[in-house]
């Protein structure tokens, strides 16, 4: 998809990105978890797992080009939300609400009314970023994380938003 307005660019991933994306996936999670996840799970999101992951995964991902660059991404299956990264440079400007506005579009597109994510109870940052895009706050949970020896429960906060 192109932006008419000059903002980010936002088109499903190709497997070239895959690397871009596990960079800004490995980076913007280590800002948002560290401190907050249990220590099993920091210990197996290695770099190599976050490069495995994108490229599993890519098929599932939007990306953020600007200027040419992957500047961020999100990945949606059903009505959820799973992953939300922008990288470092570009946080605060516009990539991170054209990322949410299109994942609202493709939970709506997958037949849902409803659009959800979850984020870690102690990443005050993104709670306040979702809250200022209109997402609600519909309390905590234990969110299961994917692991080889089976899911490792993450203390989170379930957001929501009519789509």
């Amino acid at each position: 998809m192109i932006n008419e307005e000059g903002g980010p660019v936002l088109r499903r991933a190709r497997q070239d990105d895959a690397a871009a994306v596990a960079v800004i996936w490995r980076d913007g999670w280590r800002d948002g978890h560290l401190g907050h996840v249990p220590e099993e799970l920091v210990a197996i999101r290695t770099p190599e797992s976050f490069a495995v992951r994108a490229a599993q995964r890519v098929g599932d991902v939007t990306v953020a080009v600007v200027d040419g660059v992957v500047a961020g991404f999100i990945m949606v299956v059903g009505d959820e939300v799973e992953q939300v990264y922008v990288g470092a440079a570009h946080r605060g400007g516009d990539v991170a609400p054209a990322l949410l506005a299109e994942a609202a579009r493709q939970v709506r597109a997958n037949g849902h009314d409803r659009a959800w994510l979850a984020v870690a109870a102690g990443n005050a940052r993104a709670r306040r970023f979702y809250a200022r895009e209109g997402w609600t706050d519909e309390g905590a949970f234990d969110y299961p994380a994917h692991a080889s020896g089976g899911p490792i429960p993450v203390p989170c906060h379930r957001y929501a938003k009519p789509v």
